[in-house]
């Protein structure tokens, strides 16, 4: 792919700030959406802050080369209900999710440390092309039915599901435009131009609806915005501005903390961590095809599992939530042709700050879920595209190859998840285990004459 920008590119301070608001609206939703399922007085701006301190130091250990940001993990949310269970009255509070993202994180640094003594070439026999392609596909097309659901919802519960469609619709042609006859600086924002136009377009419907009495027009919800106005400036985190720490609800919660608890946390999180992991590969392998660069050798998947397992390790320190790389920043790299690493420093600091600044918080709470929608079947698509670039180079007139893709892609399409217990292991993982089996049995194919 023919990059605007390189990985060490710095473009104008003014267009840097603009690419970095456009990573954050790419990522935010889906960051931001975590707490509010898992609960418990989680504070969604918490992640936000949690997700930013988590990027800079991801970026740190990957010296810099790898423009990825980190966002908080679903994969996770069986993991935090379960650290909050276990809570005696809630007496343990948050600290419980701290404890389970150190054993999340300690899973990344263990596997980073036998990468570093033993090298790459095993996962790369292990994860061929072949495996990692139709992989990469599924994660994009495993969020197909978040898109369509967002498309057809406004999220107010008034508004028609053809007035949502249409919203979606407009949102998602602006962006094709912008990134495809835009000049050159529309190419580089076409998320920002299609969500403003999206909204620009619900909001006049919602004016209509106000106006005329007509609540299938109402399309934002406007109560999320003056909800939040009002708190100003401010961010509740795990670890207020003065360093006292609020990780507990009783003070004397840690009397409490027992290794039964302890144990609980481990199953919960250990092998989520494992599965996460997959995930990790396929999404460095998949940014690797964008930038031209292999992200596993250069600056290496040591890193790479060190910068994502301890910067997970410290966004849950601030914000409750491990993080992991996220599918949508890469896609949105990967459509803007942006890969300058400036610009996901600047993103992570930008959501650091943001996170005091209710009002911004508020505003985003506000984008119809349509709106997202349209945007999203850009970004999960390019995902899913990009998965099937890497097919390619494969031969899918071998036996081997063609059942391998296939099983990884039915698998994940009709979501395989096993579930042992408390123990998840989701579509996606069940999948590349699944390909991963079918190549190595049929490995000893020979190529016919």
């Amino acid at each position: 792919m023919n990059l605007i920008y390189g990985i060490k590119d710095k473009p104008k301070f003014g267009q840097t700030v603009v690419f970095a608001i456009q990573q954050l609206l790419a990522i935010m939703a889906a960051t931001l959406v975590v707490p509010v399922i898992v609960g418990n007085g989680m504070q969604p701006a918490a992640a936000l802050f949690g997700a930013g301190c988590g990027t800079l130091v991801y970026l740190a250990f990957t010296k810099f080369r790898s423009p990825v940001f980190l966002g908080s993990s679903f994969a996770f949310l069986g993991s935090m209900a379960a650290a909050f269970a276990g809570g005696v009255s809630m007496s343990l509070g948050y600290l419980g999710l701290i404890i389970g993202a150190i054993f999340a994180g300690l899973v990344y640094v263990v596997i980073a440390i036998l990468v570093k003594i033993v090298g790459v070439e095993w996962l790369n026999k292990l994860m061929p092309p072949v495996v990692i392609g139709p992989t990469v596909a599924i994660i994009g097309l495993s969020l197909a039915g978040n898109a369509i659901g967002d498309m057809q919802n406004s999220g107010t519960g008034t508004a028609n599901p053809l007035i949502c469609v249409l919203v979606g619709v407009v949102t998602l042609i602006v962006t094709t435009l912008a990134s495809t006859y835009g000049k050159k600086f529309a190419k580089l924002i076409p998320f920002i131009i299609g969500i403003l136009s999206g909204y620009a377009l619900a909001a006049i419907f919602t004016a209509i609806g106000d106006a005329a009495g007509i609540d299938a027009l109402k399309v934002i919800d406007f109560t999320k915005i003056s909800s939040l106005w009002a708190e100003g400036v401010g961010v509740k985190t795990f670890i207020n501005l003065d360093f006292t720490p609020t990780f507990w609800v009783a003070k004397d919660g840690l009397a409490e903390l027992n290794g039964a608890y302890i144990a609980t946390i481990a199953v919960a999180y250990l092998p989520v961590a494992l599965v996460v992991f997959a995930e990790h590969v396929a999404d460095h392998k998949n940014i690797s095809s964008i930038i031209g660069t292999d992200l596993l050798e250069n600056p290496g998947l040591s890193r790479t599992l060190l910068g994502d397992g301890v910067g997970s390790m410290v966004g849950s320190f601030f914000g409750g939530c491990p993080n992991t790389t996220y599918g949508e920043s890469v896609a949105c790299v990967a459509i803007t042709r942006n890969a300058s690493v400036i610009t996901i420093v600047f993103a992570a600091i930008g959501a650091i700050l943001i996170s005091f600044f209710s009002p911004f918080v508020a505003f985003v709470n506000s984008i119809p879920a349509c709106v997202m929608g349209g945007v999203c079947m850009a970004l999960y698509g390019f995902i899913a595209v990009s998965g099937l670039k890497m097919l390619q180079q494969v031969d899918l007139n071998k036996n081997r190859n063609l059942f391998t893709a296939s099983a990884i892609l039915i698998a994940g399409i009709g979501g395989l998840s096993l579930t042992f217990g408390k123990i998840t292991i989701t579509a996606i993982a069940t999948a590349l285990i699944l390909g991963i089996i079918v190549n190595q049995i049929l490995s000893k194919e020979k190529d016919e004459e």
